[in-house]
């Protein structure tokens, strides 16, 4: 969006003069005429390329909760904000995120509001965050509303890096246990066969099933990866319809030990995010609005439109939250009564701390239940391969002896 320097008159006959940004220079002169001012002189002002960088490159969460800690500590200390934009911009080593603050302060020198800057980088700065700003600018509070956030954005990072811990080291263990299984069937096992078949012996039963398994896996492989594509690209095209996404995200609640996880993580985020919004000043039907849009779950976020639909109605949140049957009973009587005090975002974080912890807990039981489980599983799948690869060995020893 291009920056014009204009000149004009306001109805009274005083000369006005500023900088704004505009689609085109009709915009300028709408938006002016607007306000009472004629303009007389309007010119297109060459951007300064501050910095090299790639504005639409995410930043890293915990990146961009480090810069908020670090301005709400710079604000708290007395100094202006575009000092502090100033200071900060001379110390990120980000260079995406070097390259916005400077333009964000360079937008807030024109006359442009803190909040209304963000917004240029959803990227970098949500829905939920440019709300929590503006809630800020509005009740004088900025400096308290980003110690908001970064503390949102730090317990929301360290509750995702959890759950995916949980899941990615089981996956990651299968991954390579099949990768040195397919290996094995691909270029160790022929090895043996070929040794086997100067025997001139009928072989064991469980060597000629592994042996008719490589053939199998060395003649079909590439139809197998085929399949593999074909099924992932079906799976991602099914999840981006309305009933895929529905049905996908209700069985994954579901999925034993890590259905129970989700759920509670999800309920940890949702409940967290309430809470922040509630405190900064924001209404209850637009904080429900943003964290159902960032829920992760259809089910969930279905839920909590139900709930923004009845306040509008006049009802009570606690209740289309214990209709849709995902919430757990404690969260809805942690609302209930969070409702009835008139203290609900105190509610809603203490409700938060609880199911982070237990995340934790179950994270911590999950890593402890899944070492035996998996080194059981090598055991099986690779001590059996093994075995039955020397079994004709162990035979013809036994004869020669």
């Amino acid at each position: 969006m291009p920056t014009y320097e204009w000149e004009g008159r306001s109805l009274k006959g005083e000369l006005r003069r500023g900088v704004q940004r505009a689609d085109s220079e009709v915009g300028i002169r709408t938006a002016m005429r607007k306000e009472g001012v004629i303009l007389t002189k309007i010119t297109e002002r060459e951007e300064k390329k501050t910095a090299r960088f790639d504005p639409k490159k995410k930043v890293k969460r915990m990146t961009i909760g480090i810069w908020t800690r670090q301005l709400s500590t710079m604000l708290n200390s007395g100094l202006p904000l575009v000092q502090s934009l100033d200071m900060l911009s001379q110390q990120i080593e980000d260079a995406t995120l070097k390259g916005i603050t400077k333009n964000i302060k360079e937008r807030i020198e024109e006359g442009v509001r803190f909040a209304d800057a963000l917004r240029d980088y959803p990227q970098c700065f949500d829905d939920l965050y440019v709300n929590l700003v503006v809630a800020g600018e509005e009740g004088g509070l900025i400096d308290a509303v980003l110690v908001r956030l970064a503390v949102y954005i730090e317990k929301s990072e360290k509750l995702k890096k959890k759950v995916k811990s949980a899941l990615i080291y089981p996956i990651s263990i299968i991954v390579v246990a099949f990768g040195v299984v397919l290996i094995l069937l691909l270029f160790v096992i022929p090895v043996f066969e070929g040794l086997f078949s100067s025997f001139g012996k009928a072989l064991p039963a469980p060597t000629q099933i592994v042996i008719n398994i490589s053939k199998i896996v060395k003649a079909g492989i590439l139809y197998m990866i085929a399949a593999l594509g074909i099924g992932v690209f079906l799976f991602r095209k099914y999840y981006k319809t309305d009933k895929g996404e529905r049905q996908i995200d209700a069985l994954s609640l579901k999925v034993p030990l890590f259905g129970n996880l989700l759920k509670k993580a999800s309920v940890a985020r949702v409940t967290r995010t309430l809470a922040t919004l509630l405190s900064s000043g924001v209404s209850i039907l637009e904080s429900l609005s943003i964290v159902a849009r960032i829920a992760g779950n259809r089910l969930i976020e279905e839920s909590l439109v139900t709930a923004r639909v009845a306040i509008s109605e006049g009802r009570s949140i606690s209740e289309p939250l214990k209709e849709s049957g995902i919430f757990p009973p404690m969260v809805v009587q942690m609302v209930q009564v969070g409702e009835s005090t008139g203290a609900l975002d105190a509610m809603l974080n203490r409700v938060a701390d609880f199911y982070e912890e237990d995340v934790d807990n179950m994270v911590t039981d999950l890593m402890s239940l899944m070492e035996p489980m998996i080194m059981v599983f090598l055991g099986i799948v690779l001590g059996g391969l093994i075995i039955a690869m020397y079994l004709p060995i162990f035979q013809l020893g036994t004869a020669v002896g």
